[in-house]
């Protein structure tokens, strides 16, 4: 059935398929599986050329022992104490990390970025996000690119220290908006050229002037709302929840 693993049988089929001359699609379609999951199997297994299934299931069930050797339980990503329910913050946090899938960001960059919102004080290393999500060193480097790269967390040095530790704080959402507002004006000035170059009176024209229009309203509608939000904001206190000397959330 779709979704579930491969088994013996479907590896067998897949190098009769293959022996034949089949392509992915038509394997795939044979085992009601999509083509993509196809073309995986046989590209970790030694390729058209190369695949076996034998080799393969082995293989497949090496890789499992071994994770499953290395990846021990995670303890729950969130801080610990404050009479909070576990159980009731674990499945907040499940539900969120999902929630930000479904709007577009790639699992594991949810996960951390999830990871780091639920904590009291905002800031975890490496170690203590890898301790959290029970995931590889080589995952969190590529979730923290891509979070940075957005906007979404910072670096910064532990005094004393040569670690490292991701930090998100309440500048950082506003960063993130600041730099959609950013882009929004660009489009707006693009579409306002766009206009003026195929003529506002032409259906193509109206299209683009049209959509300035929108955008600029959009542009001064968040400009108005970050300086609402900035004249609310209390001033922020030191946090008595971050060890500064470690880079680790307190309990």
């Amino acid at each position: 059935m779709p979704g579930a693993r491969l088994t013996d049988e479907d590896r067998q089929r897949i190098a009769a398929g293959l022996a034949d001359g089949l392509g992915y699609t038509e394997i795939g379609r044979r085992l009601d599986r999509p083509a993509s999951t196809i073309m995986r199997e046989v590209t970790r297994n030694g390729g058209p050329r190369h695949y076996r299934a034998d080799r393969a299931q082995l293989a497949t069930q090496h890789r499992a022992r071994r994770r499953k050797q290395a990846q021990p339980a995670a303890p729950p990503t969130h801080d610990s104490g404050d009479g909070r329910d576990p159980q009731v913050v674990q499945d907040f946090t499940d539900s969120f990390t999902t929630l930000l899938v479904q709007q577009g960001m790639p699992r594991m960059m949810a996960r951390v970025l999830v990871c780091l919102y639920t904590t009291d004080c905002g800031a975890l290393t490496a170690a203590d996000l890898i301790q959290r999500l029970g995931i590889s060193p080589a995952s969190i480097s590529h979730a923290v690119a891509f979070l940075e790269q957005q906007g979404m967390l910072r670096r910064e040095r532990i005094p004393g220290m040569r670690r490292e530790r991701y930090v998100i704080d309440d500048e950082i959402p506003l960063q993130s908006l600041l730099a959609t507002l950013q882009m929004n004006e660009t489009l707006a000035a693009a579409s306002q050229r766009g206009a003026e170059i195929l003529g506002s009176q032409t259906p193509a024209g109206a299209r683009f002037d049209s959509t300035a229009e929108l955008l600029l309203l959009v542009s001064q509608a968040l400009q108005q709302v970050i300086q609402q939000w900035r004249q609310t904001r209390p001033p922020v206190a030191p946090s008595d929840n971050h060890d500064l000397t470690s880079g680790r959330c307190r309990s």
